[in-house]
């Protein structure tokens, strides 16, 4: 008996246990209420659907109904208008006024207040007339059709589309039943909306509408029982309800296995906890219950016992540490390029000292940032300026008050290695500029435009779009520097190169390709576009006024040649043609532009100065 009290205390005590249970509990209150709100949403849904049907076919009924009214006076006016007709009752001729009452039922015929044919009108029903006139105007009878107020009526009405095969209609008038219960006529009807009605013992949801009659009350009632609301109402509600329940046990089935997995897990994480810890224990853990909590503080205190004996360790991992950082250092100065230095020097300082965060500061801009450097006491700054001449700034966030003197220590050696790596990084990336640029002009030189002009190549046959090649070569600069000196010289360098650099487009690329001469790659241009653009810049050099000396000015003038792919299809092809082009601009009085003829690679003689 203790030994299945125990097991029972275990079983019920158990996490996954109680976990369900609660998921259950908390589950079912807001189901319950939400069972409740949806039955009370249903019911009065199903109340409001019958209503919306007993309002369409009550319209129905009164739209029929005034057809029918239409129909008899368009009846009356019609007989009273036709040939036949008049003929008839002029001659007094009962036989035939007898043949047009087959013909028109509810009618009746009258001459000089006289039924001549037809038959009376119903004392509950509504009369349509038309009178009969003479050609001179004078009174020769009159045509009375009736709408009875009566069980046909009602039946025809209750034939209409719309109507359930449990709604009635019934018709009071003048104070009593004339079709449908009598306890109709002693029932209060709702004229209003919709309402409950109690007829006989039995409640029926009904709707009721006056009718133009002439007839005092007369009113057209549509009704169903009540029954069949609730029912259907009932219904929905019961499978609302299993719907509940199902979702109850759906809902009670997923928390006992998430209540299994969760124990799983706890149960492998304290197994594994256990395997670690091999000793006696110096500290303990509170341990309450019986569950699997209790198994993993056991495992705690197991793996508390063992952190003395782990110091040693700690103590080797961080020298091994020390050096693997410093390592690591050592590659950093090794790198070369800068945008990939920032952040890594950054996350490295903070996974090393145990920085709470940290920034690197560029000349007031912040370039990378680590961990939350906005979280703790004022940060450590660390100048990282070096001979590049940007004033950069480390800022490392310390995890508590202050750092201690070994992170410190660290994070000033680590500042060290980066100062040197990005002192590296920036003279690699001054000398792969200058590599490629022109000094005086800061345009691209003639190695970076021919790796360019290659790639252009490349692209423009790949794609099949035009590619031109402009040559410019500064008229007579030569006597430029002869005269006025070369300061005078380079100052027209300079001022052309700002002049292409205007002009040009971002893709285009624009060169000082030797001396005096200039050269110009425009992707996706064609000859004529390529001489818009050199007649541009021939135009506002030639407007441009130099002043050598004080006192003295002076203008100087370019010429062009001009070369496209396809028409040339290598690069050596291109410069052979707009050379050849060039030439002829020289040759023809300078401050030209010329576009080559034909491609070919014959040599080309030297070009004017």
């Amino acid at each position: 008996m203790r030994f299945l009290a125990s097991r029972l205390e275990r079983h019920f005590g158990s996490f996954k246990f109680r976990l369900a249970a609660y998921f259950l509990l908390l589950s079912l209150f807001p189901l319950l209420g939400a069972v409740w709100a949806f039955s009370e949403v249903a019911s009065r849904g199903e109340t409001g659907r019958a209503d919306a049907r007993l309002n369409g076919s009550l319209h129905s009924s009164v739209d029929d109904f005034s057809a029918r009214v239409d129909e008899a006076q368009e009846s009356a006016v019609a007989l009273a208008h036709a040939t036949a007709f008049h003929g008839a009752l002029a001659d007094d001729n009962r036989a035939g006024l007898a043949r047009l009452y087959r013909e028109v039922s509810d009618a009746a015929f009258y001459s000089r207040g006289q039924l001549l044919a037809g038959s009376r009108p119903p004392a509950l029903g509504i009369r349509r007339f038309a009178d009969v006139l003479t050609d001179d105007g004078r009174p020769l009878g009159r045509v009375v059709v009736s709408v009875p107020l009566d069980d046909e009526l009602v039946s025809r009405l209750r034939g209409r589309p719309g109507f359930a095969s449990q709604d009635r209609l019934a018709l009071v008038a003048d104070g009593r039943s004339i079709v449908g219960p009598a306890s109709l006529a002693r029932a209060r009807l709702p004229l209003r909306g919709a309402a409950d009605l109690d007829l006989d013992g039995e409640t029926y949801r009904a709707l009721a509408t006056s009718l133009p009659t002439g007839i005092a009350d007369t009113t057209l009632v549509v009704y169903t029982p009540k029954a069949e609301i609730e029912a259907e109402a009932a219904s929905l509600r019961r499978r609302m309800l299993l719907l509940a329940v199902l979702a109850l046990a759906v809902a009670g089935a997923v928390a006992y296995v998430l209540g299994r997995t969760i124990v799983r897990s706890l149960k492998q994480l304290s197994d594994a906890a256990g395997s670690v810890a091999r000793g006696d224990f110096s500290s303990r853990v509170p341990v309450r219950g019986h569950d699997e909590f209790a198994s993993v503080s056991e495992a705690f205190n197991d793996m508390a016992a063992q952190l003395e004996s782990r110091l040693e360790e700690l103590a080797w991992e961080r020298g091994r540490t020390r050096d693997a950082i410093a390592r690591f250092g050592e590659a950093l100065a090794a790198t070369n390029n800068p945008y990939l230095l920032v952040p890594v020097i950054v996350e490295s300082t903070v996974e090393a000292t145990g920085a709470a965060g940290g920034r690197l500061i560029l000349n007031g801009e912040e370039l990378a940032r680590a961990g939350d450097p906005d979280a703790g006491p004022e940060p450590l700054a660390i100048p990282l300026t070096g001979d590049g001449g940007e004033s950069a700034l480390l800022l490392l966030t310390p995890p508590g008050t202050d750092f201690s003197d070994d992170a410190r220590e660290l994070a000033y050696w680590l500042a060290s290695q980066a100062r040197t790596a990005l002192e590296n990084a920036h003279l690699h990336k001054r000398l792969e500029l200058e590599a490629v640029t022109d000094g005086l002009t800061e345009l691209p030189n003639r190695r970076q435009f021919q790796q360019s002009l290659d790639h252009e190549l490349v692209r423009a046959a790949r794609f099949d779009d035009p590619l031109a090649l402009v040559v410019a070569d500064l008229d007579d600069f030569k006597q430029v520097n002869d005269r006025h000196g070369h300061l005078a010289g380079d100052e027209v360098l300079r001022v052309f190169s700002e002049i292409l650099r205007d002009v040009v487009r971002e893709v285009d690329t624009a060169a000082r390709y030797g001396g005096e001469e200039f050269a110009l790659l425009l992707p996706e241009t064609n000859l004529e576009g390529a001489r818009v653009v050199a007649e541009r810049i021939r135009g506002e050099l030639a407007a441009r006024s130099f002043e050598p000396r004080p006192g003295a000015s002076m203008t100087v003038t370019v010429s062009f040649g001009i070369a496209a792919y396809p028409e040339s299809q290598t690069a050596e092809e291109l410069f052979a043609q707009a050379d050849q082009a060039l030439y002829r601009a020289k040759a023809g009085g300078k401050n030209r532009v010329e576009v080559a003829a034909r491609p070919t690679l014959a040599p080309v003689a030297d070009r004017p100065a």
